[in-house]
């Protein structure tokens, strides 16, 4: 529970997961640190190209924040039924007073020595009567270990959740319980104290600030620091945390100024990584996001990521970004419910608790074969996740034009200034970014 773990939204784009992967490797780099890349949920298509491009890994799948019985469980050392008494004596000696049993046939827990199960062995054999009183330490622990054991003690699985337990747990007359895995076989064992006060996972958001965007039960968690390019709308914290958010077109902008200013350069792979997340997130630079940095931030991963015997020798900043963002463009061999669910983000505002989605395609006539179905998708979307409402951005990446499909819009949203088409969407030209261009003008009507 030591290590940190830096993490982007869910419904991660290119851009939160190379953050993710950079800023994990400078802080490892740079300060020794046990942090290591995770991601609140699946990688995208582009996302995916990307990674298998440049040969590496997709991080560790974090989805919620709250702490499971894994956590605090320690596996120690166990006995057999059929062992003899003295070979848990030396276990209890260890341990503190527990030694667990487990079926040497089956790896399932069969209860626990403890110090009350042990006082009750001593009761049966001994007892009150002064006769009894005669019978040898040595000859009780020549007894079986089953002859000593509880075999009511709780048992709790590994990846439950603590809190999901926790009224259980306050009923329950032992201290001690034992933990399995979905198989039955044993883990290990957890105290109540412990239970009660697990330890909070260590976490770095990077590329979102706003709780709703953020893995489950990111208010069980440790936040460390926030590094951002968006909107403000962060979670409060228990203490004083670093928190950054810059304007500039993309996280990995500010991954790769960080990386420059302690000195060192990004190895190939995780550089080329960091642009595509640049890339993808200003279109190749051409976004109203991109800023002077932006360009910058992109010279400098060029000349680290662009090297020769690297994953992306003899490219070119434009080849790389057209291949990047063709990876994640089109709608035709792609889901409906996986294009409006990829790439979402959700807000509250004036009462209204809505998404907006984005997807991405090089012709924008290809939307006319695909939007009933679309619709469709949004609609379950929107009742899956009581939402008020749902929109879904089509941005011609070529063309710089976006259209506009909502689903149960409320009146307010009448007043939106792009032209509505014969098929019911809106056509938005010029309008590429949900952050800066569209979502502005929505929350800007609502909060009227």
């Amino acid at each position: 529970m030591d290590r940190i773990y830096v993490v982007g939204h869910i419904n991660p784009d290119t851009d939160s997961i190379a953050s993710a992967v950079g800023y994990a490797w400078l802080l490892r780099e740079r300060d020794g640190e046990d942090v290591a890349a995770a991601r609140a949920g699946p990688t995208n298509p582009q996302t995916t190209w990307v990674l298998k491009r440049l040969g590496l890994e997709a991080p560790t799948l974090l989805t919620d924040a709250s702490p499971r019985f894994e956590s605090v469980t320690r596996r120690l050392d166990t006995v057999t039924p059929e062992d003899p008494l003295r070979e848990a004596w030396a276990i209890l000696n260890r341990t503190g007073g527990i030694a667990p049993l487990v079926n040497p046939d089956d790896g399932k827990p069969v209860g626990m020595i403890t110090g009350m199960s042990l006082f009750n062995l001593m009761a049966k054999y001994v007892g009150a009567h002064p006769r009894r009183q005669d019978v040898r330490i040595s000859e009780i622990l020549d007894l079986p270990c089953r002859e000593a054991c509880d075999g009511s003690v709780p048992r709790y699985r590994a990846n439950i959740h603590i809190r999901d337990m926790l009224g259980r747990i306050l009923r329950e007359e032992h201290n001690d319980f034992l933990v399995v895995d979905d198989q039955g076989l044993y883990t290990g064992v957890t105290r109540q104290r412990d239970v009660l006060n697990p330890p909070r996972l260590r976490l770095i958001l990077v590329d979102h600030n706003e709780p709703g965007q953020s893995l489950g039960a990111v208010e069980e968690a440790e936040l460390i620091e926030i590094l951002d390019h968006h909107r403000l709308g962060n979670p409060s914290t228990r203490a004083p945390i670093r928190f950054s958010v810059d304007v500039v077109g993309s996280t990995s902008t500010l991954v790769s100024e960080r990386i420059e200013e302690a000195g060192l350069s990004a190895p190939p792979d995780i550089a080329g990584l960091l642009l595509a997340g640049l890339l993808s997130d200003t279109l190749i630079l051409t976004s109203p996001t991109t800023t002077e940095r932006d360009h910058q931030a992109a010279a400098r991963l060029e000349r680290w990521a662009f090297v020769r015997n690297g994953p992306l020798a003899g490219e070119k900043l434009q080849s790389y970004g057209e291949q990047v963002i063709e990876a994640g463009a089109g709608l035709s061999t792609r889901d409906p419910f996986e294009i409006v669910s990829t790439d979402i983000k959700t807000y509250e505002t004036g009462g209204f608790h809505f998404a907006i989605s984005q997807a991405e395609v090089t012709d924008l006539r290809q939307m006319n074969d695909h939007l009933d179905e679309l619709t469709r998708a949004l609609d379950r979307l929107r009742q899956e996740r009581r939402l008020d409402f749902v929109m879904l951005m089509v941005t011609d990446v070529v063309d710089n034009v976006s259209s506009l499909i909502t689903v149960n819009a409320p009146p307010p949203l009448d007043d939106l200034p792009y032209p509505k088409q014969q098929d019911g969407t809106r056509l938005a030209i010029g309008v590429v970014s949900r952050k800066k261009q569209l979502l502005p003008v929505i929350l800007s009507i609502l909060e009227e």
